[in-house]
């Protein structure tokens, strides 16, 4: 075949036409013919891409979080919903517009604000103080170094310097604060008069209109699909721990004989003149003569306030550059062997060049000597950490084990049973709304109700109804919904009828007495109801009055004033198809000036933050418009 090529390749034509083919290789770079590039982005954010992966990453942290915490406003079979999965994107997409408007602006987080979150994480904290060993343990269990671990705090920081920009710059004035104590602490007096509740002159209901309602209604009069469910339970307190045994004590308070020790410490204030990167040799000298100038400056008494002027560490500066309490090991090397070669109350005199960072100038406020306690002395506290690691080990690999067996044997849960020595537990029947028991928890009936248990007849995945508390299930019955028959439902329906015609009488009745009023009527000859009156209603004091009908109180405040000293009455549906007349003989302000300084305080701080979140959206929703956002729906 080869030979039979050579011999066509002959002449002028041949020689145009392996031309054309050569120019077109070196034009367009030969890797074109063979790759070809498939998009994999949910979402595009100008060049920064969202993959697949890193969505799926997001929404498996947030299914994990909702099965640990009972209290998550959400569950994991929300996050399947595609309104929930498009608010995560859209999330991550406002996060990669603020980490791009950061580098646009020159900002950047500092390997101090990385150290100072990850010291002050309770996590990675033993007796109150941050601990390395506990620190490195936990990131080992969840499959992560330091580097990686710091990369994604710092990541998470970044996000947060626009909006904490934002936020610091944001005022509410003394007026602002004013307006809403004249709205909160403001009185009313009203007048109302409670109607009574009309009668029917006629209660006859003819079949025909009972079977019209019925049918135009029949959602109401449908029995609710219920399921029952079977399923296997592992909790973490009806596990069997054994009594630990010298050797595994001694085994345990060797691994984590930090726990039980107090490391030296050092608590420290700093100063940051950050060094640009690839700063030129000019950059370096004033960075330089600028923080001796600063050192040389400094003391305990003005250490703070030139912290706050002058600090280029944004985490520490508005705590007058305070680092808290810090151990060996969590600062890069430099800043820790210079911190923990000083004497209590030293300032360094010659700043601190650290990597990545810039120059420091370090206060040593106090020290604390490392302190270990001996093994005896912390023998009942070993035994009681021992006991709380082993039980949480054995849930743990007995949770596992019960996913993985219902996992390999989806069409039942006999197996996993067999193999566990567990009992399979039934369900009562239940609705989407959940019952009495465990299908009162709402992570139990969305499993029960996720298309892997009642549509395909799978067993579920590990459900995580609380903390030590698992389970998996398997559907054993399914109920679906359907209408009661009518002859059951009659009398209700009946019943309902001649409600809904009370209602709309009452409401006429009421509405034509407003007409009246309105028209110069007087209440007390046109209403024989007595009329109430209620002086000085405050909106903030409404919760204490129990001889008023709720509605009258939430709407009293929403009431037109009266206009020209002249009051209005207006109707007010009190509940069950009562209603009442209502109007508003006088308004007075709230005086701001009786309010005290710490309320003030507590309401400004809360309408900055509203006041700084909602900016901070608008931001962001400028970033979108401006900028260029691609989503692929298809790939969500």
């Amino acid at each position: 075949m080869l030979q039979a090529l050579r011999n066509k390749i002959h002449g002028w034509p041949a020689a145009i036409v392996l031309g054309v083919c050569v120019f077109a290789v070196a034009f367009f770079g030969i890797e074109s013919y063979f790759v070809s590039r498939v998009d994999t982005y949910v979402a595009k954010i100008g060049d920064h891409e969202i993959s697949q992966q890193d969505w799926q990453q997001r929404l498996n942290e947030l299914r994990q979080q909702a099965a640990q915490d009972p209290r998550s406003p959400f569950t994991a079979a929300d996050l399947e919903k595609p309104e929930l999965k498009q608010r995560v994107l859209d999330g991550m997409i406002s996060q990669a517009l603020l980490q791009q408007a950061n580098t646009d602006l020159g900002l950047a987080v500092s390997d101090a604000s990385v150290r100072s979150a990850i010291g002050s994480d309770p996590g990675f904290q033993v007796n109150g103080q941050f601990s390395p060993e506990a620190y490195r343990a936990i990131l080992s269990m969840q499959g992560m170094n330091p580097g990686m671990y710091e990369a994604k705090v710092r990541a998470s920081l970044a996000t947060q310097i626009i909006p904490e920009a934002i936020a610091n710059t944001t005022l509410v004035s003394d007026a602002d604060v004013d307006a809403f104590f004249r709205l909160r602490l403001q009185q009313r007096d009203l007048r109302l008069v409670e109607l009574p509740r009309p009668s029917l002159t006629d209660a006859s209901v003819a079949d025909a209109d009972i079977d019209a309602f019925y049918k135009s209604h029949i959602a109401d009069y449908t029995t609710p699909e219920q399921v029952s469910v079977q399923y296997l339970e592992v909790k973490q307190s009806e596990l069997k721990v054994g009594e630990p045994t010298d050797e595994q004590l001694h085994a345990f308070y060797d691994k984590f004989k930090q726990r039980y020790a107090q490391p030296e410490q050092r608590e420290a204030s700093h100063i940051l003149v950050n060094v640009p990167k690839n700063a030129t040799p000019d950059q370096q000298k004033a960075a330089l003569e600028k923080a001796k100038k600063i050192a040389a400056e400094a003391t305990p008494e003005n250490f703070a306030k030139l912290a706050a002027e002058n600090s280029d560490d944004l985490g520490s500066k508005r705590g007058g550059g305070d680092l808290g309490w810090l151990e060996k090991g969590v600062a890069n090397a430099a800043f820790d062997t210079a911190l923990f070669g000083m004497k209590k109350g030293d300032i360094t005199k010659e700043p601190v060049l650290s990597p990545e960072e810039g120059y420091h100038i370090i206060w040593l406020r106090d020290a604390r000597e490392g302190d270990a306690k001996p093994f005896a002395e912390v023998r009942a506290q070993l035994a009681a950490d021992w006991t709380k690691n082993e039980g949480e080990r054995l849930y743990n690999e007995r949770a596992g084990q019960l996913a993985d067996l219902a996992d390999r044997n989806p069409g039942s849960l006999e197996p996993a049973a067999k193999e566990l020595g567990l009992e399979i537990k039934t369900s009562p029947l239940f609705g989407r709304d959940g019952g009495p028991g465990i299908p009162s928890d709402p992570k139990f009936v969305a499993a029960a109700f996720a298309d892997d248990v009642l549509a395909q007849g799978n067993n579920s995945s590990l459900v995580q109804v609380d903390k030590g508390d698992a389970l998996v299930m398997h559907l054993a019955k399914h109920n679906a919904a359907a209408p009661k028959p009518l002859a059951e439902v009659a009398d209700a329906v009946r019943q309902r009828i001649l409600d809904e015609r009370v209602d709309a009488l009452a409401k006429k009745q009421a509405d034509d007495l407003v007409a009246q009023l309105a028209k110069g009527g007087d209440i007390t000859t046109l209403v024989k109801a007595p009329v109430r009156t209620l002086a000085g209603l405050e909106r903030s004091k409404l919760a204490g009055i129990n001889d008023v009908p709720p509605a009258i109180l939430q709407g009293a405040f929403t009431l037109p004033h009266p206009a020209n000293g002249k009051a209005a009455w207006t109707t007010v549906q009190t509940g069950n198809g009562a209603y009442a007349l209502v109007a508003v003989d006088k308004v007075t302000d709230g005086d701001p000036s009786k309010v005290e300084k710490g309320q003030r305080d507590a309401l400004r701080g809360q309408m900055m933050d509203a006041m700084a979140q909602a900016a901070t959206l608008e931001y962001i929703q400028a970033l979108k418009a401006r900028g260029e956002i691609k989503i692929a729906q298809d790939r969500m």
